[in-house]
């Protein structure tokens, strides 16, 4: 059996990008996760010294991004569920997200043990059913959430303007 259009644009948007965003059921907020696209499933890491994300298990949604405009193309309702090192997929999927992590700390392959180690969260996303949202069919909201909270400030007055202190040019003689 084939696969339907709708499931090759899923495989399609997911692997062309290596950014989507995740929502958890229930949550008004999503948030933005590297991955990896490996057998029809999403895999992300997350927890210390890895993206944060929150606990992703039971039913999540993601929202897949264009590669070309970074606008949303697709909103797939999924499943997320935690790895463990004991699991089947674990050896693949962290193969996979070793090999696509630019900028760690260690070799890629000493990644998924320092994974295990630190505790990190390697969770399997597998599209549950059809798009909510695709091509032609899209809600008429941003899908624009508030901040999240923060108790950043900002200290001392703000400048005067862009370009900083006024530079004084050197009178010529003459």
């Amino acid at each position: 059996m084939s696969p339907s259009p709708l499931d090759a644009l899923v495989a399609e948007a997911a692997s062309k990008s290596g950014l989507l965003w995740v929502r958890p059921a229930g949550s008004a907020r999503a948030w933005p996760a590297w991955h990896v696209w490996l057998d029809g499933s999403a895999y992300v890491v997350s927890g210390p010294g890895e993206q944060r994300l929150p606990e992703l298990r039971g039913d999540v949604e993601l929202v897949l991004r264009s590669k070309d405009s970074g606008a949303r193309l697709l909103t797939v309702p999924a499943t997320a569920e935690p790895l463990s090192p004991a699991d089947e997929g674990w050896g693949p999927a962290t193969t996979a997200l070793a090999a696509s992590r630019l900028n760690a700390p260690v070799e890629p392959a000493a990644l998924p043990a320092r994974w295990q180690a630190a505790g990190d969260v390697v969770t399997r996303l597998h599209p549950a059913a059809d798009p909510t949202e695709a091509p032609g069919s899209y809600l008429d909201d941003s899908g624009a959430a508030a901040p999240a909270p923060t108790d950043a400030t900002t200290s001392g007055l703000r400048p005067r303007h862009l370009g900083g202190p006024r530079r004084r040019r050197a009178r010529g003689r003459g």
